[in-house]
């Protein structure tokens, strides 16, 4: 470490510190191996041993501990049932049994959380309080507290603050044994070094220990000298760095930590403000081969672990998504990975939404398959039925077992922390019998919901690199520490405000009257904090001008204080430029003689016109797509009903012309029930969702009646319906056409009326787009391509756009023969150059490259 930064943080806070605490000792004669220190966090207890160390070499040492560490030294706390013991295990079932208790059962799974986060922040609170006094001051608490009224607008939020108040009155806390006869036996001197923070049990400690009589306590301010001002700087030490975005100011304040480590500084903060911006700036640290001490960690549930144990839970639901499945067991060691691979490539072939579809599935054909399944199913069935919480615990840990996961977690440190916080190792479910509501039988989404909250209350800080010479912590943290440098990002007006939002939904008289730190209390230590850290020898402040959403920002108010003050100076870029030769991605052309076409769609045809390197990559590559499971009912979702319902529809409707069912008075009413009846198969057939079909459902009416108008016009025309969804085949020279019509109609001829064939394209997109096909001509090879595979001399061909607002509408194309020649002679040219080795370019005009799934291949937006 920089001798400076050491020998500046040893004589600007500890020394005056420890002189004041001599004084004391001399004045009150006691041995100081029996001073106890109060520290206001834990991460101070070394630096106060090292600087005691170097403060008086020889002789004893106080004692040097936080509230918490003190307790624990002098006795182990085991908290009765139903006591809030601070662990979400435990607290997560008390909750729910107060709120039974309550009359609030049913409004549990939403209350739960909650509550146990109010006794969160109200234990605090209620532990500073010594247990003698607590009466007194419960019955001044519950007078801030609104009456319970069950007609209140807020009477759930007022029984969550009274419940979570009773609770943490009516429990033990384990600093209570600070208040008692044996914090006498364990010390003759009490010094408490007040933080940033005024810290309410550590002071109700010390008015506890004045009342004793004795040696008085000693409080001291644990702050450097105010040196913001000193006249000594010959410049600002402090650099302001103005950064466009996030991700420039998570680059400039990486470079910045790199400058100070090559200037030869040994220890460099990074202040924790955004944390989503810290995690940006270490991942590129990290990526630069620079070891990062984290001090502030994450949440447990965020941890790759967690999210494994919890993918296993949620994949035993009994409405489990295929997809939820299908992750989970991607992360199962014991699972094949190629039967995992064959079982999704057909599922994304014919998708089911829901496990239990796939698991209803006839599989035997495929044995790999089938005997993966049935593994699956028998894993889902062991978390099915409803149990006390020691039964999940066992039956988690065996499904953990049986997946392969078990040995993996147990190995890895946020894996290991998983199995600890949700008690899946035997040795820990000691006494769970004890806990308040663990008897009772809980559903597996209940579970589920307990096991969340469990990783969500849990932190995971990872172990620390040897090493590290970055040390990544929060902002309060700083005080009284020696480092060399300090990289503080994020200090913009929404991420660093003046006064930070207050925890819960308490008000300023329950805060002031309960020792809750108020929102001018925030302030005061979040400027003193701010102070604090740009007092280090070196600081850079990061800032960004604008958000996500391109928002403009301002600088926090207390870095424009800063600059008001003329204490900053504007920061250098610390990044450096680098000259990067262009390799631009040249168009692709490839030749593709040895893929032969030998059949060949509308829509083959279609992407080869479109663009040649899409037919060579869609269709003679044969790449595609993987299908979503659970993808949302989209508009080509409704035209292939639509498709399926007039199929349908007008086969029912021939066979009944052809049995006289229909009488000419009720022919029109009987029809629109015939189509609802053809609609309602047609979504059973298709097994849509009907939530998520109601959209398209809600304009059916209109869809039907305007068809049913524009088929009674189609068939005064003399129409006659033949066949729907007719499968072609017709030969080309060396090639086989191929394809499906939606619908065949017979016409007669002016002026013989002679019939000929009527080929029909059903539309669902708009008008507009419909009329531009036709106007088109040679452009538009879809009618021409059904008039070559129809074959017949004599045709004619049109779409028919079936409008979501009732108007359906005929668009025919009067050169449909023409452009059957024409057509005729493009395929040949075009499959006869590809079969010569012609190149298949890639295009890269049009719309048609906007939702082209070869974009990716062909690289155009990294062409030159």
């Amino acid at each position: 470490m920089d001798a400076i930064a050491l020998d500046d943080c040893y004589e600007s806070v500890w020394r005056p510190v420890f002189t004041r605490l001599a004084e004391h000792l001399r004045a009150h004669p006691v041995p100081q191996a029996r001073t106890v220190v109060l520290l206001p966090f834990a991460q101070l207890l070394p630096w106060a041993q090292r600087f005691w160390a170097r403060w008086q070499p020889e002789g004893f040492a106080p004692r040097f501990a936080t509230t918490r560490s003190w307790a624990r030294t002098l006795a182990a706390w085991v908290p009765a049932a139903g006591d809030f013991s601070g662990e979400a295990a435990r607290d997560a079932l008390s909750a729910r049994s107060l709120l039974e208790r309550a009359g609030l059962g049913a409004e549990r799974a939403l209350l739960a959380a909650p509550l146990q986060e109010a006794a969160v922040q109200l234990a605090p609170a209620v532990a500073a309080v010594p247990p003698s006094q607590r009466s007194a001051w419960a019955e001044h608490a519950r007078s801030l507290l609104p009456a319970p009224d069950a007609g209140q607008p807020l009477r759930y939020e007022a029984a969550v603050a009274r419940i979570a108040l009773e609770w943490v009155l009516a429990s033990s806390h384990p600093t209570d044994v600070l208040f008692t006869p044996a914090v006498r036996a364990a010390a003759d001197v009490l010094v408490l070094l007040e933080g940033l923070q005024p810290d309410s049990l550590a002071q109700a400690l010390c008015a506890y220990w004045n009342d004793g009589g004795g040696t008085p306590a000693l409080v001291l301010q644990l702050q450097k000298e105010d040196l913001l001002h000193s006249a000594d700087d010959a410049k600002p030490r402090i650099a302001v760095h103005a950064a466009s975005d996030g991700e420039d100011e998570a680059q400039r304040a990486a470079a910045c930590v790199l400058a100070h480590l090559a200037q030869g500084r040994t220890r460099v903060a990074l202040g924790a403000i955004d944390r989503a911006l810290t995690r940006r700036i270490r991942a590129q640290l990290e990526g630069a081969g620079v070891a990062v001490r984290d001090e502030t960690g994450w949440t447990l549930s965020t941890t790759r672990a967690a999210a494994q144990t919890m993918a296993l839970l949620q994949a035993c639901a009994w409405d489990a998504a295929s997809d939820a499945v299908l992750d989970a067991l991607k992360q199962a060691p014991a699972i094949d990975a190629a039967t995992l691979d064959a079982l999704e490539r057909s599922l994304r072939a014919d998708p089911a939404p829901r496990w239990r579809s796939v698991a209803a599935r006839d599989w035997s054909q495929w044995p790999p398959q089938a005997e993966l399944i049935t593994a699956v199913e028998r894993w889902r069935a062991r978390l099915h039925a409803a149990r006390p919480l020691a039964d999940w615990l066992r039956a988690l840990r065996e499904l953990l077992a049986a997946s392969g996961l078990w040995a993996p977690l147990e190995g890895d440190a946020a894996g290991a922390l998983v199995l600890q916080a949700l008690r899946l190792h035997e040795a820990l479910q000691w006494g769970l019998d004890d806990w308040e509501g663990a008897a009772q039988r809980l559903t597996l989404a209940e579970f589920t919901r307990w096991a969340d909250a469990v990783l969500e209350a849990a932190r995971y800080v990872p172990p620390a690199p040897a090493g590290a010479r970055v040390v990544l912590l929060p902002l309060a943290q700083l005080l009284a520490r020696p480092f060399d440098a300090l990289v503080l990002a994020g200090c913009d007006e929404k991420r660093l405000p003046a006064a930070p939002e207050p925890q819960g939904p308490w008000s300023e008289a329950q805060r002031s009257a309960w020792g809750l730190p108020t929102r001018a209390q925030l302030a005061a230590a979040q400027r003193a904090a701010w102070r604090s850290a740009m007092q280090l020898p070196a600081v850079d402040v990061l800032w960004r001008s604008s958000d996500e959403g391109g928002e403009p920002l301002l600088p926090s108010p207390l870095l424009q204080a800063l600059q008001c003050d003329g204490l900053t100076a504007a920061g250098v870029d610390a990044r450096c430029a680098r000259e990067v030769c262009a390799a631009p991605t040249l168009r692709p052309a490839p030749s593709a003689a040895s893929l032969p076409v030998r059949k060949l769609s509308a829509s083959m045809y279609a992407d080869l016109r479109a663009c040649p390197y899409r037919f060579f990559a869609l269709r003679q590559l044969g790449l595609q797509e993987a299908g979503e499971l659970e993808a949302e009912i989209d508009k080509r979702d409704f035209g292939s009903w639509l498709h399926l319902v007039l199929q349908h529809f007008h086969e029912r409707l021939r066979d009944a012309s052809a049995s006289d069912v229909f009488a000419p008075a009720s022919d029109a009413a009987a029809r629109a029930d015939l189509l609802d009846a053809a609609a309602q198969s047609a979504t059973a057939h298709l097994g849509l969702d009907a939530g998520g079909f109601l959209p398209f459902a809600a304009t059916w009416p209109q869809v039907r009646d305007g068809y049913l108008r524009w088929l009674a016009e189609h068939e005064a025309q003399g129409a006659v319906f033949r066949q729907a969804e007719l499968a072609l085949e017709q030969p080309l020279d060396a090639w086989r056409l191929v394809g499906k019509l939606d619908r065949v109609d017979e016409v007669p001829e002016p002026p013989e009326g002679e019939p000929i064939p009527f080929v029909i394209d059903y539309k669902t997109e708009s008008a507009a787009k419909t009329k531009q096909r036709i106007a088109d001509g040679a452009e538009d090879t879809q009618l021409a391509f059904y008039a070559a595979l129809l074959g017949a001399e004599r045709l004619r061909a049109a779409y028919v756009n079936v409008g979501e607002r009732g108007e359906t509408a005929t668009y025919e194309q009067q050169d449909v023969l023409a452009l059957r020649t024409l057509l005729r002679a493009g395929i040949r040219s075009d499959l006869g150059r590809i079969a010569a080795g012609a190149p298949l370019p890639a295009l890269g005009e049009g719309p048609v490259c906007d939702f082209c799934a070869a974009r990716g291949l062909c690289r155009k937006d990294f062409w030159q």
